[in-house]
């Protein structure tokens, strides 16, 4: 029995290396274009955290793009999230475990303090079930409770495969064009009450939809 677990795990170990490294290779190839990029580079520059929410379906190239820098990131307790999470941890992500659906208070609480204590926070607003880009209230109260600003990215990939799940994951082409369309930052008041609050998210979504079609405008 002992030698038959550490075969699994061995076997794991290894298909999860194998994804890892194939992941990092296939956004290495990508031709990517940035849109409004001097948002985060001025404020990395300036050593300040933000919030950074993108769509679940597009999530693959805004995961690489952060890696090795000092984020955290909320992910589902789903199987898929713990696949997910064996390749963020690889790129130096902490990773907060939770959704709306699941440990989603706890999880926020989380977020939170990582947010206030010099880090900044990746979040795909749609997931972990969707619906589709239908922006949950994770990313803006976490804004607003952190008093750190938002910024929303839209991702582009000329050339992709749509998976048959809820949210059409789009699994792009080696050696694609790739759009990064970010926004400016969004400032939540944490004096703001509910009916102000759902507004900005609701705002959010807009803006959100719309850097995504912009994304996915290619010449």
């Amino acid at each position: 029995m002992k030698i038959k677990k550490i075969k699994q795990n061995t076997l794991r170990f290894i298909g999860n290396f194998v994804l890892h490294f194939s992941i990092s290779v296939l956004c290495k190839t990508m031709r990517i274009s940035f849109v409004n990029k001097d948002v985060i580079t001025k404020l990395e520059n300036e050593g300040k955290n933000y919030i950074l929410a993108f769509w679940h379906g597009t999530m693959l190239l805004p995961w690489y793009l952060n890696k090795n820098k000092k984020f955290a990131a909320l992910i589902s307790k789903s199987k898929d999230g713990e696949l997910l999470n064996k390749i963020l941890k690889r790129w130096k992500y902490n990773v907060i475990r939770g959704s709306s659906s699941v440990g989603g208070d706890v999880a926020l609480g989380i977020m939170v303090d990582f947010a206030k204590n010099g880090y900044s926070v990746a979040i795909t607003p749609d997931g972990p079930r969707g619906p589709a880009f239908k922006l949950k209230a994770g990313a803006v109260v976490t804004a607003k409770k952190s008093g750190l600003p938002l910024v929303l990215v839209g991702i582009g990939y000329k050339k992709k495969k749509f998976l048959r799940s809820w949210d059409s994951f789009q699994v792009p082409f080696f050696f694609t064009k790739a759009n990064v369309v970010y926004s400016d930052q969004i400032f939540v008041d944490n004096n703001l009450t509910y009916e102000a609050t759902s507004a900005i998210i609701k705002n959010c979504e807009k803006i959100l939809c719309d850097l995504q079609e912009t994304a996915e405008k290619f010449v």
